[in-house]
């Protein structure tokens, strides 16, 4: 009797174990799924600003001012994941972009140019003099675009960023811009305010640049995926 009864205690606690080894395989299933929001909608939690200029909450939107800065995320690096980024231009065309792979925290709005990637905002690069690898979407003056499918301001945009290892994606309106892997081919450098070459981390810090006193930019939703 007493065997029996040690064999039933057997099973329960096996029953158990395997009870919470399929909750936890769904906790992870459902936080690997999810979008988290990056922005509350009314202020600045979480992000922290280098540079010149800064940004302001109002309406319930991100605002650019001035530049050049950069506000960035404070919880870390990331990776693995898909970043969307929901924005507005002011006028018909403004210029911004989003920083990935930021290999340290920012201090100051230099290094994220030379040692992160840029996503670009600008619909029309050539009224700076710059061709089509700058107009948004592309990894800024590394990437030719796959289409240009940027919607003028003040339309809304949708932006999602896919961090898989060292593979980039970048979605805009539904539509692929970039498709870039760490060590495919990149143009010389035009300018000398244009991106060192190299390769860049699979993990970093990400931000939203604010460009000038005339590029005015609204961000209405940043948030976060986690791929695996």
């Amino acid at each position: 009797m007493e065997g029996t009864k040690g064999v039933v205690r057997a099973l329960l606690t096996l029953s158990c174990v395997s009870c919470l080894l399929i909750l936890s395989t769904l906790a992870v299933q459902a936080q690997t799924g999810e979008w988290q929001q990056l922005f509350n909608g009314k202020d600045l939690t979480g992000w922290k600003h280098v540079g010149p200029g800064g940004d302001t909450v109002e309406d319930g939107l991100i605002r650019t001012h001035g530049g050049m800065g950069l506000l960035y995320w404070t919880g870390g690096k990331v990776s693995d994941c898909v970043i969307r980024v929901v924005y507005k231009m002011r006028d018909t065309n403004d210029n911004s972009g989003v920083f990935i792979r930021i290999p340290i925290e920012p201090r100051e709005e230099w290094m994220p140019v030379h040692y992160g990637y840029e996503v670009q905002i600008d619909n029309h690069p050539e009224t700076s003099g710059e061709d089509e690898y700058h107009v948004t979407g592309t990894l800024y003056s590394l990437t030719k675009p796959l289409a240009k499918p940027g919607k003028p301001g003040p339309e809304w945009n949708s932006m999602e960023i896919t961090l898989d290892g060292p593979h980039t994606i970048v979605i805009l309106n539904g539509v692929k811009v970039t498709d870039y892997t760490e060590g495919d081919p990149v143009p010389e450098r035009k300018f000398d305010f244009e991106p060192w070459r190299g390769r860049r981390p699979t993990e970093g810090y990400f931000g939203l640049q604010n460009h000038s006193d005339n590029d005015i930019v609204f961000f209405k939703e940043v948030a976060i995926k986690k791929l695996k």
